[in-house]
């Protein structure tokens, strides 16, 4: 119990020590409210670890965190995709090259393109 104590104390005494530097970094005071809030937060969410811990809320968060990534990360997907069919660059490669890699289309040539002679400026 007193080794997650000290654990504990560890930790936040490490942040603030970051934090502070992080302040002293920061050129002019226009982000330093920002930082300053978000420094809170997490100091705060620090403070509360224990409680969380004992309580089995911190698997609760982490559940509900790594959801909402997931899905963060397939709404991007999803948008990278439609944008690409949107601008129809698929369109231009050959059909005989459609849904190969390129270790795959060499292999259907046999070969790659060799270049015999390149003349510049004549």
């Amino acid at each position: 119990m007193l080794h997650q104590l000290y654990g504990w104390i560890q930790n936040i005494a490490v942040y603030l020590i970051v934090a502070a530097a992080v302040m002293h970094a920061i050129p002019g005071n226009d982000y330093g409210k920002y930082v300053r809030f978000f420094s809170g937060l997490v100091l705060i969410v620090l403070l509360f670890t224990p409680v969380m811990k004992l309580s089995g809320m911190e698997e609760t968060f982490r559940e509900l965190y790594q959801n909402s990534q997931y899905e963060l990360e397939c709404q991007e997907i999803e948008l990278a995709r439609e944008r690409l069919e949107e601008a129809d660059i698929l369109e231009f490669l050959p059909e005989e090259y459609d849904g190969m890699d390129n270790g795959e289309a060499e292999e259907k040539n046999g070969s790659s393109i060799e270049v015999e002679e390149i003349r510049v400026g004549e």
